[in-house]
């Protein structure tokens, strides 16, 4: 896409939703762009700072909050009278009711929570677009009466009075409006349609998409990578730059982006801390110096980290720890480039959206509470010397992946599953030394084989081992043994922002406990982690 053609979006306003997120990768799944934007931001804020996009319409989030408290968040008036098509979800449509004259109170009937049906009602045809919001979508018995949907609900308070102007165009059993239209595509859905417990949801907001906004579904892996060059190339200009290589998707479809942009005035950096999984470090100087053919150094740091972790037992410590020498390894490469092949400005990494999020860190949206540091955003030394490029920064893991097949990353690398930045040191629970380290890595590869082994791997999201700090008594041989506890973790997960464990089968596990028990020294026992994210994030520490 040329640079004076706007991007056409849909912008989402975060009112605190634990769905946001969910919401705008909903929207670009369609090959529609999204931004997520705190709640108080303003229709001339959107216009002075997105004037390079051409926005389509606007999606208010779910949220915590009800309407009728003082402290309650609240939308800019001037986007609701914008002209331009708003969709209300939950607390959302609650507010649209609520700031265009209707009243919403706490339900009288019981409160909606989970799985629940509506029955559409007919349109009234003064409401034009925003009566598509359903179409080709009800259900009908024989006789094509009692229209219902399947759908997700999760709300305390209802709308008990309309808007002027509006009419109801679904109501349930408990709910008299559970779907909500007026003039000028104003839609309101007191149901979640983001989420997989709406069956019909992501047909919802096609409707939305293409029928009341009209958008094209234009941004496709071609034009994302075509505007993303476009961008690096305006920012770095003909300075040089380094990027930061983990041997993970992010950072290898990062550099290769950079790489479109400025050629061989990136030079890769691939940073072995000791606390990579086996044979990576190999792997990665094999693709991109010899399949990639992109510049690439890799610097032997395992002692040097391994003596900063010593007796570190805290994982937050773990991560800064780790990010701050990470970054002075690439400074005091950049220093030495820079004296071989002239200044060095700037760093890539390979940070993605998720990853701003769960740090809470700059330019995240809303209120949301800081989960852990991100290695790539929240343990960064406060004097680096240079400057950041993030080209995945507003990006989902899913598209990454597909830029990474576009840019011809080979499967393997693009399916690969995530690794923290902060690596192995993080999955070993306690103090880090090298033998721990070791055993780890041996336990993860034979779990890793397995999986691959068994055709599962790419049906599972993340798996790992992880040593935990326990100790339990077994027997091998004729003798008693007092050795380490591996724990195996795996999970599914559309977005890693919510996670399940995953069921693999019970031959699968025994097979990867007993050759773990067998073939890695100082492990006698292996437990199988069925915790779900939430309550638990996906990584022990």
């Amino acid at each position: 896409m040329s640079n004076h053609v706007r991007r056409q979006a849909i912008v989402v306003l975060d009112f605190g939703s634990q769905y946001s997120r969910l919401i705008a990768r909903r929207i670009r799944e369609n090959h529609v762009y999204s931004e997520l934007v705190p709640a108080e931001t303003t229709l001339e804020q959107l216009q002075r700072e997105k004037a390079h996009l051409d926005i389509r319409g606007f999606i208010l989030s779910g949220g915590p909050a009800s309407v009728y408290d003082a402290q309650a968040p609240r939308c800019d008036p001037a986007i609701l009278q914008s002209g331009l098509p708003v969709l209300g979800i939950c607390y959302g449509m609650q507010l649209l009711a609520h700031q265009l004259g209707g009243h919403v109170a706490p339900a009288r009937g019981r409160r909606e929570y989970g799985p629940a049906t509506i029955e559409l009602q007919s349109a009234a045809s003064d409401q034009g677009r925003a009566a598509e919001i359903f179409a080709g979508l009800a259900q009908t018995d024989m006789a094509g009466k009692g229209r219902s949907l399947k759908v997700w609900m999760s709300h305390g308070d209802s709308v008990d009075q309309l808007p002027p102007g509006f009419s109801v165009l679904a109501r349930s059993e408990s709910n008299p409006c559970a779907a909500i239209a007026g003039p000028g595509g104003l839609i309101g859905l007191q149901f979640h349609p983001e989420v997989t417990h709406t069956p019909q949801g992501r047909e919802i907001l096609r409707n939305f998409l293409f029928r009341v906004c009209d958008c094209r579904a234009d941004w496709t892996p071609g034009s994302v990578i075509d505007e993303t060059v476009a961008q690096i190339r305006n920012r770095v200009g003909e300075a040089r730059a380094i990027c930061a290589l983990s041997g993970g998707v992010d950072s290898a479809v990062a550099a290769l982006l950079v790489h479109r942009a400025i050629g061989e005035r990136l030079t890769c950096v691939f940073v072995d801390t000791g606390c990579m999984r086996a044979g990576e470090p190999e792997q990665v100087v094999e693709t991109f110096s010899r399949h990639l053919h992109i510049p690439l150094i890799a610097v032997d740091a395992r002692q040097r980290f391994l003596a900063r972790l010593e007796g570190v037992t805290d994982p937050e410590q773990k991560r800064k720890i780790i990010g701050e020498e990470f970054i002075r390894v690439f400074e005091e490469e950049a220093l030495r480039l820079a004296q071989e092949q002239g200044p060095i400005s700037f760093l890539v990494q390979g940070t993605l959206y998720p990853d701003v999020i769960e740090s809470a860190g700059r330019d995240t949206a809303s209120t949301a509470t800081r989960i852990k540091t991100h290695h790539n955003v929240g343990g960064l030394p406060e004097e680096m010397t240079l400057q950041l490029v993030e080209p995945l920064r507003w990006l989902f893991k899913d598209e990454v992946r597909e830029i990474g097949l576009a840019l011809g990353l080979p499967e393997e690398w693009v399916w690969r599953h995530p690794f923290p930045g902060p690596g192995l040191a993080i999955r070993v629970i306690g103090a880090v030394d090298e033998q721990r380290l070791e055993t780890l890595r041996a336990a993860d590869a034979i779990l890793i084989e397995e999986l691959r082994r068994a055709g599962l791997y790419r049906q599972v999201s993340q798996a790992f081992a992880v040593l935990t700090p326990v100790r339990s008594v077994g027997v091998m041989g004729d003798g008693r043994t007092y050795a380490q506890v591996v724990a195996l973790r795996a999970v599914t997960t559309e977005d890693f922002m919510t996670a399940d464990w995953a069921r693999l089968p019970y031959d699968l596990l025994t097979r990867v406990a007993n050759r773990i028990v067998n073939e890695v020294p100082g492990v006698n026992r292996v437990v199988y982690d069925i915790t779900s994210k939430p309550p638990a994030t996906i990584e022990w520490e």
